[in-house]
């Protein structure tokens, strides 16, 4: 009897498909037994295979075909972020001539204007790009000889292994990708709805956190073990944001910039994320900066004043605190399960001199020796006017 468990037969089996997919596709034997060794043939088996069709047609022949100007398809092609090609160089497949003359008729058709559409080409290019990059960090993880620890579960992630998560999980995305947009355009148009109903312009808290001391923990710290920390801080994050109604507008490294329409649930967030920061042993202090105002959103993102302003006070804060503006200052005055403490005036780059707080959730009555001995342990550090308190409660 044979001692392979019929898991790994399975596995052995995918994994000889796909060599034999990869030589038909033109692959050598050599290729094969180097990706092998060096744990790459997972990513040789997405780069060949996923794709199956040829690059049959060069910029010129893609003009013709579509009634596209040669610069037109170049500008398109560049917005969704890939390399522009060479004069002559086949790096168009039967499918992309398809979808470029569907984008040339929609054109020409005045259905769609040309900005728009190289708007969402760029938005479509970089959603996608990062989509993909992660897919294959996943996929890759552990190249070169590397351990695989975990990525798939808390078992050695083997090539077999790989190759049947990739072949069982690929084909889904597409879907996954279809749902997960429909479902983000229904919220993104009720966002939309609600502001139009209200009048005026868009109104909301913008915050920023990060990990504090995270350049020095990077100096320390194994590749994997960073990017196990970078992981955690954005399950985290995502969790806590979401969890409250808010959004991530976008990951910065060991920043996180999120924004939600409502004063107490960004106050909510922001004191979770502190909070979660002090119990995860694999993340470190964080501080969070907020403020409140109006807002500019395109693309998915947000500019102007008050996100400059948010991201100073984030760096001005001290690990473990939230530092909000006069804006979120004023509609959480009142509210009995918060305390805001006055910060001395700070100067911020580019803003000029602005008073702050610091938000705290209201704890239980204290003698007023205790609450004095812990305001003068602050004041240095935190740099906290004792005795100017705007506790919501009175």
């Amino acid at each position: 009897m044979s001692d392979e468990t019929p898991g790994a037969a399975g596995a052995g089996t995918d994994l000889r498909e796909v060599r034999a997919q990869l030589l038909a596709a033109g692959c050598t034997p050599e290729e094969l037994d180097r990706a092998e060794r060096d744990g790459t043939l997972p990513l040789l088996a997405v780069e060949r295979l996923l794709v199956d069709e040829p690059a049959v047609h060069d910029l010129e022949d893609v003009a013709r075909r579509t009634g596209l100007r040669p610069d037109q398809v170049q500008h398109l092609w560049r917005s969704l972020g890939y390399p522009v090609p060479r004069p002559g160089e086949l790096a168009f497949t039967d499918t992309d001539v398809e979808l470029l003359a569907e984008v040339s008729r929609a054109v020409a058709g005045d259905v769609a204007p040309t900005e728009l559409v190289l708007q969402m080409s760029r938005v479509i290019g970089s959603s996608m790009a990062r989509i993909a990059a992660a897919q294959v960090d996943v996929i890759s993880a552990g190249a070169a000889g590397e351990p695989r620890p975990g990525v798939l579960g808390a078992t050695e992630v083997t090539d077999d292994r790989i190759v049947r998560a990739a072949r069982a999980l690929l084909p889904i995305v597409p879907r996954v990708l279809a749902v997960a947009w429909r479902r983000h355009l229904q919220a993104a148009a009720r966002r939309r709805l609600t502001l139009a109903e209200a009048g005026g312009g868009q109104l909301g808290v913008v915050g920023f956190a990060d990990m504090v001391g995270f350049t020095a923990l990077s100096q320390q710290l194994t590749r994997d073990e960073l990017a196990g920390v970078v992981d955690q801080f954005e399950r985290l994050t995502f969790d806590v944001v979401t969890a409250h109604g808010g959004r991530v507008v976008k990951m910065i490294g060991d920043e996180v910039m999120f924004t939600v329409d409502a004063p107490r649930a960004a106050a909510e967030i922001a004191l979770a994320l502190v909070e979660g920061g002090r119990r995860d042993d694999q993340v470190s202090d964080m501080r969070v900066g907020l403020a409140y105002g109006p807002l500019i959103e395109r693309e998915g993102d947000l500019y102007g004043p008050v996100v400059n302003l948010a991201s100073r006070i984030t760096a001005i804060a001290f690990p473990g605190t939230v530092v909000v503006d006069a804006g979120l200052r004023e509609h959480m005055a009142g509210d009995p399960g918060y305390v805001l403490r006055t910060m001395r005036p700070r100067y911020l780059k580019d803003i000029g001199r602005v008073k702050l707080w610091v938000l705290r959730r209201a704890g239980p009555p204290e003698d007023r020796f205790a609450a004095r001995r812990r305001a003068l342990r602050e004041a240095a550090p935190a740099r906290v006017e004792p005795g100017d308190d705007d506790a919501a409660a009175g």
